[in-house]
């Protein structure tokens, strides 16, 4: 629950949070989609159907208003969890993006699936979801159904956090790559026009990275993912032969021999392009908005900088997906790079 206690502390001012512009030249649209699936029993509540809230950011056309960067039934939900002022929930959700309720720019884009991880809202996944989406991108930034600390769904249903208190995490991953084949075929049925079917990738923070593997053993229609600092929960693939990228800390945790032992087993057993990235001054939350709301407060997370922090995660994985899936070489991915000396390339 780090990361959670990190982003909701952005609720303590009133004024003058942001995130940080993205870099592509698009400017980025977003809308939000409730997505059920009526042939799968939800894994937490089977009376119910399996349903997910999807934040869709998209190439649009410049103009309209920033969206905001949550509700503040939400964001009510996440300081009450965190012990602060209810008062700051509506200072958390005033907080704006970069993103605006704009029309799609014609064209068809690539779709990339963002996972959070276990307790943490789609939200804090949005500065990495602008950029790529600045890049021309479709990204389908997804909260699964009783998986996050508060997520409201249409009739002013509010579903927390069930699965926080699960303690065999495997079937939630295994579920989320479910979820994940079930957002692809509700995206390229609906959006034909903007997405391109035949390129497909996703990522995921902590266990969204794991769920991103295991997607993709089940789904050929992903054609390349990122596991961003999360262990694997998962046994190791029988063999992968998509591309696949790790970005981790660089600490006890997630060098080669670390103690998350799932990084060592599964990378023998990635047959395609891969990298094994770490990240000296990174930790767990490095890879999500946290540092630069952090920053903005005057409480910045140790180690590496809110701007360091940001711009390593988004430079590596738009890389990634410009490589794999727009085939075009991406020099910071051949090896160490003196504009990023924080960036490890590991070959265990």
């Amino acid at each position: 629950m780090k990361l959670l206690t990190a982003v909701a502390m952005v609720a303590a001012t009133v004024t003058g949070i942001h995130l940080p512009a993205p870099t592509g030249s698009f400017s980025v649209g977003s809308s939000t989609l409730r997505l059920v699936d009526h042939s799968r029993p939800d894994i937490w509540v089977p009376a119910n159907p399996r349903e997910l809230m999807v934040s869709l950011y998209y190439p649009a056309f410049p103009g309209g208003q920033p969206v905001p960067y949550a509700t503040a039934a939400e964001t009510q939900l996440l300081v009450q969890a965190q012990g602060l002022p209810a008062a700051d929930a509506q200072a958390f959700a005033d907080a704006t993006t970069n993103s605006h309720a704009q029309a799609p720019s014609p064209g068809r884009h690539p779709l990339v699936l963002l996972s959070p991880g276990l307790g943490a809202p789609r939200y804090t996944l949005t500065a990495l979801a602008e950029e790529l989406a600045s890049h021309g991108y479709v990204v389908a930034s997804i909260d699964h159904a009783y998986e996050s600390v508060g997520t409201l769904f249409p009739g002013n249903r509010m579903l927390t956090c069930i699965a926080c208190e699960a303690t065999d995490l495997r079937p939630l991953v295994l579920n989320r790559a479910k979820d994940a084949s079930f957002v692809i075929d509700q995206l390229t049925a609906r959006f034909p026009w903007l997405i391109d079917a035949s390129r497909i990738g996703m990522a995921g923070h902590s266990i969204g990275g794991a769920s991103a593997l295991a997607a993709m053993e089940t789904d050929p229609r992903i054609k390349a993912g990122v596991n961003l600092d999360g262990a694997f929960h998962v046994d190791a693939p029988n063999g992968m032969s998509r591309p696949f990228l790790l970005l981790g800390t660089d600490d006890s945790v997630h060098r080669p021999g670390g103690t998350d032992a799932t990084w060592d087993q599964v990378w023998p057993e990635l047959d395609g392009w891969k990298r094994w990235l770490t990240v000296t001054g990174a930790n767990h939350e490095s890879f999500t908005d946290a540092p630069t709301l952090l920053a903005q407060l005057g409480t910045p997370l140790p180690g590496l900088s809110a701007d360091r922090s940001i711009a390593i995660t988004r430079d590596y994985v738009t890389a990634f997906f410009d490589q794999t899936l727009k085939c075009r070489p991406e020099p910071i991915l051949a090896g160490p790079s003196p504009t990023n000396p924080e960036v490890h390339f590991n070959n265990p």
